[in-house]
């Protein structure tokens, strides 16, 4: 649940143009209010000012965070405070994950420039971005990353490839705004409605209560690690609203079929 968002409401859904059109990006569980605060400033330094923070481990409003941002507190003046990461997520249809380290969930990997350059054409077609950042001590876990539709990785040395939290926003963000420069043919508006982050956990909850029903899960550990694995394999995919409504369809059928027999 969203506690604090200051400022104007702002949709985020495919009909949203104009200034709006830029990535919102969102931070689970940071830690230190400084490196919220220079994140916010190296955000504000490539033009962007959509912030969200999911649990904040020093509260909010931060005194630090401001004194850090050092001219941009109007990013954090207006961003939205929540619980839980996936009402964060909610409502976007693309999100990056940003990691440093290899992980057992498969996603597509790209780099900040290519993440950047596509999440720039694909906010032309209306659709919804968001970047995920995680806490200064570990990162994202795996449950995170499973809200994910690809993942960026920033190309640094192996032997020392961990980054800053604000190093890392900074980064992107000078991507996003070189992307502006690079000449592309312009991209028509789509008319598919692509689902969000929402709709799809959602949809992976379902199948995995009904799955739940079946015996599928045979420990309360297999069944969170599944649990996660099923999430990402439905996220990973742009499906549209109808598609999405048509495996609702599919596993109520299933579930009818199955009870009858």
């Amino acid at each position: 649940m969203c506690r604090i968002c200051r400022g104007t409401a702002i949709s985020v859904g495919k009909k949203v143009y104009g200034r709006w059109m830029q990535p919102t990006f969102v931070f689970d569980s940071p830690q230190l209010g400084e490196n919220i605060g220079a994140a916010a400033r190296g955000m504000r330094n490539f033009g962007l000012d959509r912030m969200r923070l999911v649990s904040p481990r020093d509260g909010w409003p931060n005194p630090k965070a401001f004194a850090a941002a050092s001219g941009a507190g109007m990013v954090l003046a207006n961003a939205g405070i929540f619980d839980d990461l996936e009402t964060a997520l909610g409502e976007f249809q693309r999100v990056y994950a940003t990691t440093a380290r290899r992980r057992e969930l498969t996603k597509q990997v790209m780099t900040p420039k290519a993440a950047m350059v596509e999440a720039r054409e694909l906010m032309k077609r209306g659709v919804s971005v968001a970047v995920l950042f995680g806490s200064e001590r570990a990162g994202l876990e795996n449950k995170s990353i499973s809200f994910a539709s690809a993942v960026i990785s920033v190309p640094a040395i192996p032997e020392f490839s961990s980054l800053n939290l604000a190093q890392c926003a900074l980064l992107v963000g000078y991507e996003w705004r070189l992307s502006e420069e690079i000449a592309v043919e312009p991209v028509a508006i789509s008319e598919v409605d692509e689902a969000n982050v929402l709709e799809k956990a959602a949809l992976a909850d379902k199948y995995a209560e009904a799955l739940k029903e079946t015996g599928f899960f045979d420990t309360a550990q297999n069944e969170e690690g599944k649990r996660i694995n099923l999430r990402n394999l439905f996220l990973r995919h742009d499906f549209t609203v109808s598609e999405v409504k048509t495996l609702h369809g599919i596993r109520r059928f299933l579930s009818v079929r199955r009870h009858r027999t």
